[in-house]
């Protein structure tokens, strides 16, 4: 009983603050100074129409090379927990195909979700999107055929080279960055080139191409391991 009443008693305590939280609110009616100068200064300083992915990949860069160095610990985690040993079975069931109509639209689908995937990180700079973005929209395409033939293995070389040169390559240009223009990550040692065409921003759509493959592999590693 007692428990039950402490229990209750700490849910309405949060449901109080909670409660005075929203009932406080106002919605900012301006930007803060860091904000404006991202907006107002943003474009012409880094060349870049989509100005939220800008900000993540410039301004916000050592917080990019975070989520990156998380999510790489993520699928390293993954791959340990999930390794099986040597000579190991994968498991006593076989793996059922799936039907021929499925078999036949990946053929068609797959091709189209990664241009699609290559699309979005390659036009950060422009639309919504980003490398992010991008490198999951390439391992949808991977989880897409591991579902439709579960005996598929992915070529660990190629997926270990591609992870490792985008990840070595995307700090190479944030250490251009800093030694060449005005910080880590800084899309400014290259020319800005002519605002909203494809070939502008500087490096970003290099920064962006680096992080799309980075995840896209990482992700499609760890969907294997899962299937597995």
């Amino acid at each position: 009983m007692i428990k039950r009443a402490t229990i209750l008693l700490t849910l309405a305590l949060l449901g109080l603050v909670f409660l005075q939280l929203v009932a406080g609110y106002a919605p900012p009616t301006d930007l803060n100074a860091i904000s404006r100068h991202y907006v107002v200064s943003g474009p012409d300083e880094l060349g870049a129409a989509n100005i939220v992915t800008a900000v993540l990949v410039t301004y916000r860069g050592l917080d990019t090379l975070g989520e990156v160095a998380v999510l790489f610990i993520s699928a390293a985690g993954v791959g340990l927990l999930l390794r099986r040993k040597v000579g190991e079975p994968a498991g006593k069931t076989p793996p059922r195909a799936s039907s021929e109509l499925v078999q036949t639209a990946i053929h068609f689908l797959l091709p189209l979700i990664f241009v699609l995937g290559i699309y979005v990180f390659v036009n950060g700079h422009l639309t919504p999107g980003g490398g992010f973005q991008g490198g999951a929209v390439l391992a949808s395409g991977i989880m897409l055929l591991l579902l439709v033939d579960p005996g598929t293995r992915l070529n660990h070389i190629i997926v270990h080279l591609l992870e490792s040169s985008a990840g070595f390559g995307y700090v190479v240009v944030g250490v251009l960055g800093l030694t060449l223009a005005g910080g880590f990550l800084d899309n400014r040692f290259l020319d800005l080139g002519t605002f909203g065409e494809l070939f502008s921003a500087g490096a970003m759509p290099i920064i962006y191409i680096l992080i799309g493959l980075k995840v896209g592999t990482e992700l499609s590693a760890v969907l294997e391991r899962m299937k597995d």
